[in-house]
């Protein structure tokens, strides 16, 4: 089996290539690996850093001339991958591949066909104003569609490479967690969560994320559940 990391990257020109280095360094009990990095139009040296990876047989690199938003961003790298399961990785440190085998290990025996990363099922550091937002939108998302789940807007999310394509993605922007999420529940299948790490990160460390986002996410989640 293959696994596909889509790397979505935009401004990440610190932490990218350790990101890279950490997944190649996974140990994958026999996986192949592929990794899928789509440069969002990045404007700050990041670009550059992807140059190394030219003729590498494992990473594959792909570039946008604009940034169009992290839901692009992925469905771009999701046009190359061609692995078995794929499995979407932050450029940022804030999660750890070390988490990887979790992670794999229910799609690998198939017990499941989707797997969520939770940052809210073991204990981790991270600010009131996160943990408030995201409890709130993962709540919702457990009423309006009826499955539980306890953390909507992780950024580890894994398929079935079939499941994934069988989904009409439409996003461009961070609308890419909760319409993602609503279409896989809606499809009538189910979300494991398996506890992972977090670390996080601040705005001057270069957190992209906004409160206007997050108001967004609920938007979505209403769209999706009555009017997709």
């Amino acid at each position: 089996m293959k696994l596909s990391v889509l790397i979505p990257v935009y401004n990440e020109k610190s932490t990218i290539a350790e990101v890279i280095r950490r997944v190649r360094a996974v140990n994958l009990g026999g996986l192949e690996l592929e990794i899928v990095v789509a440069d969002d139009g990045s404007r700050d040296g990041t670009r550059e850093v992807l140059e190394q990876y030219k003729g590498d047989t494992v990473v594959k690199t792909h570039t946008s001339l604009i940034n169009l938003g992290k839901g692009a961003a992925v469905r771009f790298a999701l046009e190359h991958a061609t692995g078995d399961i794929v499995l979407i990785q932050d450029a940022d440190l804030e999660l750890d591949p070390e988490d990887y085998p979790k992670l794999l290990a229910p799609l690998v025996s198939g017990e499941a066909e989707v797997v969520y990363g939770s940052r809210f099922l073991q204990k981790n550091v991270m600010p009131l104003q996160t943990v408030l937002a995201n409890k709130f939108l993962s709540t919702l998302t457990t009423v309006l569609f009826g499955s539980r789940i306890t953390d909507m807007e992780t950024a580890y999310k894994v398929f079935k490479r079939d499941v994934i394509k069988s989904i009409n993605l439409r996003c461009v922007g961070f609308e890419f967690e909760p319409e993602i999420t609503s279409k896989i529940l809606l499809s009538g299948r189910k979300i494991k969560e398996v506890a992972i790490n977090f670390h996080p990160r601040t705005k001057v460390e270069g957190k992209k994320i906004r409160f206007s986002d997050g108001i967004y996410a609920i938007i979505y989640l209403f769209k999706y559940r009555f009017f997709s």
